[in-house]
């Protein structure tokens, strides 16, 4: 097996025009109107964005699906989580990379969603609050039924100790986490401060760029990704990686999610590990 051990100068790309969510911050949060805010579950699946006719990934590339699936789906956009249970990451994830239509397994699946981007112009909502949005998918599937859709319930917080322990209920039943979202807001495109993720362990993506050979019972495999992070420095991320990932290493250009133990003094993730591969081109 050949490797090109080489950084390639390709810019880290982001999905801007989607939103994303940002780092819940306990402290600057207590000082909220917590009634202000809804949490919901954090589902560990592939990010889908259906645009009224095609579905497809945060990288805007086509999910193929059997007809079956996408049958009543609405004609105006949905964003949310593809999705099979917890703990199903890799299946959902070679699913939607492979581009396989296989029938058995895309009965598994549901759509899960959490926003109608576009919902308060097309449907002229005075008072843009993510519950409205999601109320206009309600309707909609109220005369167009689709087994496959589901609207992630969206549960109003009422104190610290509420959020706590929904958080902790969510963790508990191996979940990945939780979302708070400020219920008047619009959907906003690129990273937003009013819709926080909270999860056990931090994470971020990268951009692979190269690869470092392995050494010892790692030879002629991958020993680590080498990883460019949106301020430009490159990381090396070996912890994480499965044998399968060593012996057929992603493509160079792919998004790594890696997670970590917080930063160093050189603003450096402390301890990376490899999660997985996010949007690959299907």
């Amino acid at each position: 097996m050949r490797f090109v051990f080489l950084i390639c100068c390709a810019c880290l790309v982001f999905a801007n025009e989607i939103l994303l969510l940002s780092k819940f911050d306990k402290q600057d949060f207590n000082s909220k109107d917590f009634n202000a805010y809804l949490m919901s579950e954090k589902l560990d699946g592939v990010r889908g964005i259906w645009d009224g006719k095609y579905l497809k990934t945060r990288q805007n590339y086509k999910i193929k699906t059997p007809d079956f699936f996408t049958k009543n789906f609405p004609p105006f956009a949905i964003d949310g989580e593809l999705w099979i249970a917890r703990n199903k990451f890799d299946e959902i994830s070679a699913l939607i990379r492979s581009g396989d239509s296989n029938l058995t397994l895309w009965k598994e699946v549901t759509y899960n969603i959490f926003d109608v981007p576009n919902a308060c112009e097309e449907f002229q909502i005075s008072t843009c609050t993510l519950k409205n949005r999601l109320t206009v998918l309600e309707e909609y599937l109220q005369k167009y039924p689709s087994a496959y859709i589901k609207i992630i319930p969206q549960i109003p917080v009422e104190n610290q100790n509420n959020l706590n322990q929904f958080y902790e209920s969510i963790i508990k039943n191996q979940g990945e986490g939780i979302v708070i979202r400020k219920n008047l807001s619009p959907y906003e495109k690129g990273r937003s401060k009013n819709a926080m993720k909270l999860k056990p362990y931090d994470d971020a993506e990268c951009e692979l760029v190269g690869f470092r050979k392995g050494k010892g019972k790692f030879e002629n495999q991958v020993g680590a990704l080498l990883c460019k992070m949106p301020n430009g420095q490159i990381i090396k991320i070996g912890s994480g990686l499965k044998d399968e990932d060593r012996k057929n290493p992603p493509k160079i250009g792919s998004i790594v999610t890696y997670k970590f133990n917080g930063l160093t003094k050189n603003s450096l993730p402390r301890f990376p590990v490899f999660l997985r591969i996010r949007d690959e081109n299907p």
